[in-house]
């Protein structure tokens, strides 16, 4: 039976299908939910995330982007806590028992440390719908956890499917 469930944001448009599902589940269950968000500096998606050296040490691109970096970064976790706050009080407002958690660190794992902690029932995750190569060479976050956690993984496909590109060029 489900009782914990774990919702995985990550600040996409798909974020509202994927509470909406949740929302779902726990109240077909009674189910807990806890919404979770990492942020991770090193995320692509976001401004001018730090780079990987050679010898293992990260940097900004430019000294004077350090301010930029971290104004943008403490919008972000306002951004995200705002989120959060709003969809667990329409989880509560529903009569579902619920509370959020933001991490920062890598994602995959941090999901897999809130689950175990949690002893969560499900995780609920989003997919994106990549089509053709793209999902191989960027790697898969459903795939990571189904073999990293211990409870069982629901992906829910984006609504709106966008398929990758992949350009191959010739020098």
């Amino acid at each position: 039976m489900l009782q914990k469930l774990l919702v995985v944001l990550n600040d996409t448009t798909i974020d509202g299908h994927i509470f909406d599902q949740a929302l779902s589940l726990a109240t077909a269950n009674n189910a807990e939910l806890i919404l979770l968000q990492v942020l991770s500096p090193f995320d692509e998606r976001y401004k001018n995330p730090p780079r990987q050296q050679k010898d293992g040490t990260y940097t900004i691109s430019q000294t004077r982007d350090l301010d930029y970096f971290l104004g943008y970064w403490e919008l972000l976790k306002q951004k995200g806590v705002e989120l959060l706050t709003s969809l667990t009080n329409k989880a509560i407002a529903k009569g579902i028992k619920a509370e959020f958690i933001q991490e920062i660190g890598d994602f995959c794992p941090q999901v897999c440390q809130v689950a175990q902690i949690w002893k969560a029932d499900l995780i609920i995750i989003g997919r994106h719908g990549l089509s053709g190569v793209s999902p191989f060479l960027l790697g898969s976050v459903s795939n990571y956890l189904l073999h990293h956690t211990t409870c069982s993984v629901l992906t829910v496909q984006d609504t709106t499917p966008q398929v990758a590109s992949v350009s191959l060029s010739s020098q």
